[in-house]
């Protein structure tokens, strides 16, 4: 579980994963247009894909909330 705590590893796989490949545009980027545009003509391998590419930037929104929420509960005075 400590993994999924890790800013440098999230960080890391956001930023190779999340982003491969990165020219013409990043992968991802090109998923969520396709998305947006009404998801025309997507196979069951697209929608892995977008999964697969998504799932780092998912442990950093997890782990932005989680130490959010922490802040906010140790500013509470008892």
């Amino acid at each position: 579980m400590k993994l999924f705590n890790d800013w440098k590893l999230i960080t890391l796989l956001c930023l190779t994963l999340g982003l491969a490949p990165f020219f013409p545009e990043p992968h991802i980027v090109g998923k969520i247009r396709w998305i947006a545009g009404g998801a025309n003509g997507m196979t069951i391998k697209d929608w892995f894909d977008i999964l697969f590419h998504g799932f780092p930037f998912a442990l950093l929104i997890r782990l932005v909330i989680l130490t959010l929420k922490k802040q906010d509960s140790e500013s509470i005075p008892e």
